[in-house]
């Protein structure tokens, strides 16, 4: 059942581990219910939810050959240098971090969701706790924003 929510085979066992290890210091009271087996099942589909909202679900372990790949994928906020200037490209990194710390906090999170973890503005919404609208409205800003810092600090789009 966890296998079927989560589609993610050590998820799932993550969260079986869990929740058995939760059953284990209450089950005399579980085991006296009417129908422990619904209990459990209520018990398992409540991990899922949780576990979904945790952070480091997003997180996917990356084989180490395609490193490489990502180092050279371009991304809405990586400007500049090639790979030959590493000094070159981790002084405008922390330029563009810099720049995305001037922002709003509500502008700053839904851009770095949207661009940087790849979340629908529904999912950001959830986050936040706030309206879809909302959250497309901060990323929105935050982007024009970003746009108007770049400018200003004369750093152009690769």
């Amino acid at each position: 059942m966890a296998w079927t929510l989560l589609r993610d085979e050590h998820q799932a066992e993550d969260v079986v581990q869990d929740v058995l290890a939760t059953c284990v210091t209450r089950w005399a009271r579980i085991e006296a219910l009417e129908d422990p087996s619904a209990y459990l099942n209520r018990m398992l589909v409540n991990a899922v939810t949780t576990s979904r909202r945790r952070p480091w679900r997003r997180e996917h372990a990356a084989d180490p050959t395609d490193l490489a790949q990502l180092t050279e994928r371009s991304h809405p906020l990586h400007i500049g240098a090639g790979l030959g200037d590493v000094a070159g490209t981790h002084a405008e990194r922390q330029r563009c971090l810099a720049l995305l710390r001037q922002l709003p906090d509500k502008q700053r999170i839904a851009v770095v969701l949207r661009l940087y973890e790849g979340l629908p503005d529904t999912e950001i919404a959830d986050l936040v706790d706030c309206s879809t609208a909302t959250a497309r409205s901060n990323a929105h800003r935050g982007l024009a924003t970003l746009r108007r810092l770049l400018t200003e600090e004369g750093i152009t789009r690769a």
